[in-house]
């Protein structure tokens, strides 16, 4: 990344407020964010340490590792700036700086994505040396430069001493099992109930819509009651499942994150098959909706066999045997 990109001027009109210049900082000013900056950055990688520490301790010593080295980076600024400055710190802070590049706040996100957050780590030591490197050629006191280029020659070396880090801490075993914990977290907290409200809206909404169609033989009367009865199960499913469970125990997170997927997804279920009945020719809608019917109970074998580890001749029998006697129900209802 080119310095002009790093301290793009782009998308600052309308802020508001006066705000620095980067390329207008004095010595102090300089070293006084260089010291905001590794803070910030060494409470970034102590929060990814808190946060993995229960379910990835192996990454969670890696980011601590990270974080230590921060701090002795800090330390070292401290130390100059008290000698030049005294002990008063100047505030500034990167929002301080006009263009100057923000962290993405990835440690909200839940479930924590490991890949992206290691990436994100790579991307805060490329940043740092780079600030170092520009800010090392801009200094005239010896003292500041000699330790603004040590520092970015040590980012820029960083790298590898993640690597060596992640070498001791992140063996093929390890890396193995977090990915083995971080594909049951997503099963868990999306999968199982994304995949619950797909199969309860594909096939509990059947008996109704199948028999308002052949009681009807009216497409629009029958998708209103389609579109109520997909409606409703999604309500009542997303209800059920955040109540159901706190998630402490379970480790299957939000309640309520729960109850939004299975309650979208039972919704979605329902309406696959109701929405052909907006056209008003009944044969073809009635034959497009079984069309759509057949498509969704595959697609749930689908993703039985993929994330439950369930044989998919198995998983096609069960929910085909269970969708084709709801079928044959609202059908056999409709037609009385």
């Amino acid at each position: 990344m080119t310095q002009a990109s790093w301290f793009s001027l782009q998308g600052l009109a309308g802020r508001g407020g006066a705000m620095l210049e980067f390329g207008k900082l004095d010595e102090q000013q300089v070293l006084s964010l260089a010291i905001a900056l590794e803070e910030d950055d060494a409470r970034i990688y102590n929060t990814y340490a808190d946060a993995l520490g229960a379910s990835y301790p192996d990454t969670a010593r890696l980011f601590s590792g990270m974080a230590a080295e921060e701090d002795g980076h800090r330390h070292r600024l401290i130390e100059l700036y008290r000698s030049l400055f005294g002990e008063r710190i100047l505030l500034i802070r990167r929002q301080d700086v006009r263009g100057f590049i923000e962290r993405k706040p990835l440690w909200l996100m839940q479930p924590l994505d490991l890949e992206k957050i290691r990436e994100q780590a790579e991307t805060m030591e490329a940043d740092a040396r780079r600030f170092y490197a520009q800010a090392a050629r801009r200094a005239g006191n010896a003292a500041i430069r000699q330790l603004l280029g040590d520092l970015a020659a040590e980012e820029s070396q960083h790298e590898t001493k993640a690597g060596a880090l992640g070498d001791e801490f992140l063996s093929a075993a390890v890396l193995r099992k977090e990915r083995d914990m971080q594909r049951r977290l997503f099963v868990l907290q999306f999968v199982q109930p994304g995949l619950a409200g797909l199969m309860d809206g594909s096939v509990s909404t059947l008996a109704p819509l199948f028999a308002a169609a052949f009681a009807t033989h009216n497409t629009w009367n029958t998708f209103l009651v389609g579109l109520a009865a997909a409606i409703g199960a999604g309500i009542s499913m997303a209800f059920a499942e955040a109540l159901s469970d706190d998630g402490a125990l379970t480790g299957r997170g939000s309640p309520l994150l729960r109850g939004l997927v299975i309650g979208v997804m039972t919704t979605l279920g329902g309406l696959g098959h109701t929405l052909p009945y907006l056209i008003p020719n009944f044969q073809v809608a009635t034959t497009l909706a079984i069309a759509v019917v057949i498509v969704e109970l595959l697609t749930i074998a689908w993703v039985r066999k993929r994330y439950m580890d369930a044989p998919f001749g198995l998983a096609v029998l069960q929910v085909i045997v269970g969708g084709l006697l709801v079928f044959a129900l609202g059908i056999l209802i409709g037609s009385a």
